[in-house]
């Protein structure tokens, strides 16, 4: 069998009371120079969905096993993403969003190929 080409993993972060509106818009208008910045990373797919209840959101990314995102963070755009973001959602005093890496306790795939 040979060694998987993608890995999953998901994280927590929260955003701050009433911005559920201002994230969305945000991140419906993301920067083209970011999007690429992470296509270019290894990331295959990323979602960000929220808990309105809780302002928790939870991002699910598959990315390829072999992603530079561990790069990114020393980038103009990044830096610049996290700058704005840091007014609507928990962040440290970098403006990195506080992140919760999430445990896999289940997994079901379609049989296939």
């Amino acid at each position: 069998m040979s060694a998987p080409v993608t890995e999953t993993v998901a994280f927590r972060m929260n955003m701050n009371p009433g911005q559920a509106e201002t994230y969305r818009r945000r991140h419906d208008d993301i920067w083209p120079e970011l999007s690429q910045a992470l296509l270019t990373a290894g990331v295959i797919d990323y979602r960000i969905f929220l808990d309105p209840e809780s302002d928790h959101l939870f991002a699910v990314m598959t990315r390829r096993v072999d992603h530079t995102l561990a790069d990114l963070p020393g980038t103009d755009v990044m830096q610049r993403w996290w700058a704005m973001m840091a007014d609507i959602m928990q962040a440290g005093p970098d403006n990195v969003p506080v992140q919760v890496n999430l445990a896999p306790v289940f997994h079901l795939r379609a049989p296939g190929p």
